[in-house]
């Protein structure tokens, strides 16, 4: 009975019905396939001309070459989906898969890291890379994925870290930087070090920068010479003093939910794709720096060179006399000194 009602159905159903439904079915697979792209958003204060930006344009071309259509990849520049400092928390809360977080970051949750927000630590870019892509970097690795729910990938040279002044100043030592308001972001371990550099570290969100030099409501900022260019901060500055103080980077990172979604696979596709993000990030930023002073002069700017050593020394025995230092994982520091 059920039988011959179907046929008879089938019989006065419309031939232009019956293609659509053929049509719907066979398209069916394909549906399926887009829908089983893995989304991963970006968040990054970086600002569009910044290598820091850009190197996530390559993550997201070698991913696709790699892994055609498995991941549909969104870049979020300028603190547009996250302020910056919020996108470890948003990534553990699964409301971000992927950003790039620095050690700060890292040190409001782990306190006993803070070993890698410490001035004169990191002596160059390829010292950083031995540290982190070796045992230190993969027993920091697990501890932030422990702790945090977010896997470090690789990391990328942000640049060796100078001030900016909005105007010029003789400085050689730390004292010459008192009453110095300057610019840092807004972490415990960012204001140490401003306040370690002689200056009054003054809490400030990246975006806001510019317009505080311009209007006189800090005195400097301290950044790489790339960021300082990029994000135009020589408009609002008359000085830049090469003190070094820290050899900075970010780590490429993903939420762990994230990752754990994927196949081994798929990981190491990612990896790969984060590798070569943080060696174009690298080059161009190694390129930049050596080429800058002189672009900074020619904007107008004086650059000069304190008694680098004086900062060393008196940075360094401010760490070493904090609260901070006695949370130090026991030997860590010897070990990252005889890194090479």
């Amino acid at each position: 009975m059920s039988f011959s009602f179907a046929a008879v159905q089938l019989r006065r159903t419309p031939l232009w019905r019956l293609a659509a439904t053929a049509v719907f079915a066979l398209s069916m697979p394909s549906v399926a396939l887009a829908q089983a792209k893995t989304l991963l958003r970006i968040s990054t204060p970086a600002v569009t001309d910044d290598w820091h930006a850009k190197m996530w344009t390559v993550f997201k071309d070698e991913l696709e070459k790699s892994a055609p259509g498995q991941f549909e990849v969104q870049i979020h520049l300028n603190g547009a989906l996250f302020k910056q400092g919020a996108e470890s928390t948003a990534m553990a809360r699964g409301s971000l898969e992927m950003a790039a977080m620095s050690a700060q970051d890292i040190a409001k949750i782990l306190p006993e890291y803070a070993i890698y927000t410490a001035g004169y630590l990191i002596r160059d870019p390829a010292h950083q890379k031995a540290v982190f892509n070796g045992p230190i970097g993969d027993e920091l690795a697990k501890a932030v994925a422990a702790k945090m729910d977010v896997q470090l990938l690789n990391v990328a040279y942000l640049g060796t870290r100078q001030l900016a002044l909005r105007e010029p100043r003789k400085v050689q030592t730390p004292a010459d930087l008192k009453g110095v308001k300057l610019r840092m972001p807004a972490t415990k371990e960012w204001l140490f070090l401003g306040d370690a550099l002689g200056a009054t570290a003054t809490p400030m969100a990246f975006g806001e920068v510019y317009l505080a030099l311009k209007t006189g409501t800090i005195d400097g900022e301290d950044n790489p010479l790339p960021t300082v260019r990029s994000a135009k901060f020589h408009e609002v500055t008359k000085q830049i003093v090469l003190t070094s103080h820290l050899v900075d980077g970010l780590f490429i990172a993903i939420a762990s939910k994230t990752w754990k979604g994927l196949t081994p696979e798929q990981q190491t596709k990612l990896r790969a794709a984060a590798m070569a993000a943080a060696k174009y990030n690298d080059e161009n930023r190694i390129q930049d720096e050596a080429q800058l002073i002189a672009f900074f002069k020619k904007e107008g700017l004086e650059v000069t060179t304190p008694d680098v050593e004086a900062f060393r020394k008196a940075v360094q025995a401010k760490y070493l006399a904090s609260e901070q230092a006695k949370t130090w994982p026991a030997g860590l520091l010897e070990r990252i000194n005889a890194v090479k």
